[in-house]
């Protein structure tokens, strides 16, 4: 990838990881409503490896592949939250939904079900499923999404950075133990689902293949699961916070 000057052929990168752009936009549409149009994904994929060809040259090394894919997911999740592409409204549903599983959690001492969860949130099975396939795209979710870090993401901290602040990466790892923590404790169907749409990448359809149900009712188990793990991460992360601070 360099060329006879001893330089990196942009071009040649661009070639090289324009499809990893296409697959990881495509992957982005199956959670996102129809309203969003692939073709800006892409574009603002595109934007995002450019950034990481220009970063790369800073000296990122064999891990550039990684590090870009990151740079174009952040790019392509900066345009949507740039747009402002899910209402209000949704986002408060999804935050009551959150809120709702994290009481129950406390007074059962385990995972709530969803009739539990609507019954708490005072509508039928029915509607809360509604809000949960209405909610689609605002479980846009990573480790790295849930480090909350101005625009720099975990990536960006720890491959480029040789200064890094030992307490800031504890606080991270400590993020990730909670996040697989609270994996381990979703019921079985959710996370089957997640580990089939995050370690095997299996689109929506072809998990609904796997699993027997609807690419909605897919949709509705992925969008629970990330409440559920929303709920844990922020709130688990919150107490420790508060607890350092009063320590």
């Amino acid at each position: 990838m360099y060329n006879a000057a001893g330089q990196i052929n942009k071009d040649q990168l661009i070639q090289r990881f324009a499809p990893l752009v296409k697959r990881i936009a495509y992957h982005l549409m199956a959670r996102l409503p129809s309203s969003v149009q692939v073709d800006d994904l892409i574009q603002n994929g595109m934007m995002g490896l450019l950034d990481a060809i220009n970063r790369f040259e800073a000296g990122m090394g064999a891990q550039f592949e990684t590090y870009a894919a990151q740079r174009v997911r952040g790019a392509m999740l900066d345009g949507l939250r740039e747009n402002d592409w899910l209402p209000r409204s949704l986002r408060r549903d999804f935050r009551r939904i959150e809120v709702a599983i994290s009481q129950l959690e406390q007074e059962y001492g385990r995972t709530p079900s969803e009739s539990e969860l609507a019954e708490t949130l005072g509508m039928t099975l029915a509607e809360y499923q509604k809000m949960l396939q209405d909610a689609r795209g605002h479980q846009l979710i990573s480790f790295e999404d849930m480090i909350d870090d101005g625009n720099e993401d975990f990536l960006e901290r720890h491959l480029s950075d040789d200064s890094n602040e030992p307490s800031r990466i504890l606080e991270d790892e400590g993020l990730r133990k909670l996040l697989v923590q609270g994996i381990e404790l979703l019921p079985e169907r959710e996370k089957l689902m997640m580990a089939l749409y995050y370690e095997q990448d299996l689109n929506l359809r072809e998990i609904g293949e796997v699993m027997g149900v609807t690419e909605s009712r897919v949709c509705q188990l992925h969008s629970q699961a990330v409440a559920r793990l929303r709920a844990r991460v922020f709130g688990d992360a919150g107490l420790s916070k508060k607890a350092r601070k009063n320590g």
